[in-house]
């Protein structure tokens, strides 16, 4: 399931604006082709212009979101409910799993979907998200500030980052799940087991700067 909606504040028209000479969605669409048949894939949009880039890339989009679900604040966890809803109603049953990739992951690939659709199936786990080791770490350089005053957000004795617990980032590239267990706990209820990626391969697409660093290192 690739959810792709036609407004975006940062950067407009992103989601089919040319990086590095092929639409955004390309890269998450080429990603998922490399492993999964045309008809196995999801394109959840509201643009028409989104609609037709995609199936000009072999994926059909039979029904257009509706508006609703397509605002700034929507929530994933909505969009995700209603295209398993539709995806019911036309086979009689919902599937095992969503594959859930989003389309501001250009540097997440073929083979990356390929690994972490095997790690999930080995470790039979409820979800599995792509993550990357964070630079930032509550036990060291993250601060929460009370009554005016800045404290570490987790406390511990430590005094080099080299030496505190590694804090796993969400990438946003991945997400695995069992259908019947977000039914029933959604996102945040679910047990998850990690996928680690680089640095680069987790660049996450949202501020024109983002985009510049993305161009800059696919074009190298």
């Amino acid at each position: 399931m690739i959810p792709a909606r036609g407004g975006s504040q940062g950067i407009p028209g992103k989601n089919i604006k040319l990086l590095a000479g092929k639409p955004l969605i390309q890269y998450t669409i080429d990603a998922a082709i490399g492993n999964f048949s045309a008809d196995e894939i999801i394109v959840s949009t509201d643009s028409e212009d989104i609609k037709m880039v995609v199936e000009e890339l072999g994926i059909s989009v039979p029904k257009l979101r509706p508006s609703h679900l397509a605002q700034n604040d929507t929530p994933t966890a909505a969009v995700i409910e209603y295209e398993l809803k539709r995806y019911k109603e036309f086979n009689g049953t919902y599937p095992d799993h969503v594959i859930l990739l989003q389309v501001t992951s250009p540097f997440r690939n073929a083979a990356h979907l390929k690994e972490a659709w095997a790690n999930y199936q080995t470790n039979q786990s409820e979800m599995l998200v792509s993550v990357s080791a964070s630079k930032q770490n509550p036990y060291y350089n993250l601060f929460e500030e009370e009554h005016g005053i800045l404290k570490k957000s987790k406390s511990g004795n430590y005094t080099r980052r080299q030496d505190c617990p590694v804090v796993w980032e969400l990438n946003g590239a991945i997400y695995i799940f069992r259908t019947d267990r977000f039914l029933e706990v959604g996102i945040e209820g679910m047990n998850k087991i990690k996928y680690e990626m680089s640095e680069q391969d987790s660049i996450d697409i949202d501020t024109p700067f983002d985009w510049e660093m993305a161009e800059t290192l696919l074009n190298r």
